[in-house]
């Protein structure tokens, strides 16, 4: 059962939220969730249908809660669409307060599969597709001397198990590129790393090796819902400016 929280964000607390790969899972939750507590969201993904269905899923909360979800296509392994949707951003909206890094990409397989257009994708939309949030982000953030990264890892980054050698890689990647990026950065910019465990999503329908996506099915018996990860996020933000949540490891309590 998903539990629906009402706006209690002041209107100075107003942020300007933008998520990748918000069409589904754990990034429309993400969405969702930071609508209703009455942020500006501009939402990302490369599903345009998509992101006008939640656009319209949240238009009543966004009435409710003065937040509101602005739908924008995206290709984070584009540079420049990155770099498109961060300038664009804050041409409509005056200021960027926080880039969820969240799109992410999981077809698992063993290495000797040699699937490597499935590794190279993962490694596209992990790992640079990351990079290219923080390359458009960062002078933003710096420019206003405040700004926030919200990096959506894996349990993944702290483990490897058969078949999540490249996926495990590039989530580890994630969380070492911005722990990185916490130390490099001014006090006023905040970096947190959020590593979900196996949550309710599609990312495990883009699985084509065949015991990859057998094991996943078992795997995935006690999967919870992405609002759980949407919790973790919201958690994160709403601390005070001084308070940095470096990671929050999130994962169902049967999950080892």
């Amino acid at each position: 059962m998903t539990t629906h929280h009402t706006d209690n964000t002041a209107p100075g607390d107003r942020k300007v939220v933008l998520v990748t790969g918000a069409s589904s899972g754990i990034g429309a939750a993400i969405a969702s969730r930071l609508v209703r507590e009455g942020h500006q969201v501009v939402a990302g993904a490369r599903r345009a249908d998509r992101l006008r269905d939640l656009a319209d899923s949240t238009r009543e909360a966004a009435a409710r809660s003065g937040g509101g979800l602005e739908p924008v296509q995206l290709d984070v392994t584009d540079r420049a669409d990155v770099a498109a949707f961060v300038r664009g951003a804050r041409e409509r909206h005056g200021r960027v307060d926080v880039l969820v890094a969240n799109a992410g990409v999981m077809p698992l397989s063993r290495l000797d599969s040699l699937l490597v257009e499935e590794w190279d994708r993962m490694i596209d939309v992990n790992v640079r597709g990351l990079l290219y949030g923080i390359a458009a982000a960062l002078p933003v953030f710096t420019a206003q001397g405040s700004g926030h990264f919200v990096t959506v890892a894996s349990v993944g980054a702290h483990e490897v198990v058969p078949t999540s050698a490249v996926y495990s890689g590039t989530k580890h990647a994630a969380w070492a590129i911005a722990e990185g990026l916490r130390q490099e950065s001014d006090p006023s910019i905040r970096v947190t790393t959020i590593s979900p465990g196996v949550v309710v999503s599609e990312l495990a329908d883009t699985i084509t090796e065949a015991g990859a996506a057998e094991a996943m099915r078992t795997y995935r018996a006690h999967a919870i819902g992405p609002d759980a990860i949407a919790g973790a996020v919201s958690y994160a933000l709403a601390q005070p400016s001084d308070v940095d949540v470096n990671e929050i490891i999130v994962r169902p309590a049967r999950q080892r």
